[in-house]
């Protein structure tokens, strides 16, 4: 896996986790709050399937224009406004952001 290879975003532990590596908007729906509401369902998905953590790995813009084509990975105010949480950061632009899946409350497995 690429991800494993990866100098920037190689795995921070040993935890098992789903992997969300880019997003796509298309550009007259940009910043509508879409890529938050993907990244919602993404873990409802994950959660869907069993998972336990899903990892994503946004660009923290380096100016207020960044060309659009360079955030194809998300960004990581979305990220956040998703519900995750920055745990690691190997380069200045390259946070790996983590949000971890909690069972529903008052709920039992029968």
């Amino acid at each position: 896996m690429a991800l494993e290879r990866s100098r920037i975003l190689k795995p921070v532990d040993d935890t098992p986790v789903w992997s969300i590596s880019c997003l796509f908007v298309h550009k007259g729906q940009r910043k509508k709050g879409i890529s938050v509401q993907l990244l919602r369902d993404a873990v409802d998905h994950v959660k869907s399937r069993g998972g336990k953590v899903v990892e994503g790995y946004p660009v923290e813009p380096y100016s207020e224009d960044m060309p659009a084509p360079f955030a194809w990975v998300g960004l990581a105010s979305a990220f956040l406004a998703a519900g995750f949480k920055e745990v690691a950061r190997r380069s200045k632009s390259r946070p790996i952001m983590r949000i971890e899946i909690k069972k529903a409350a008052g709920r039992s497995k029968r």
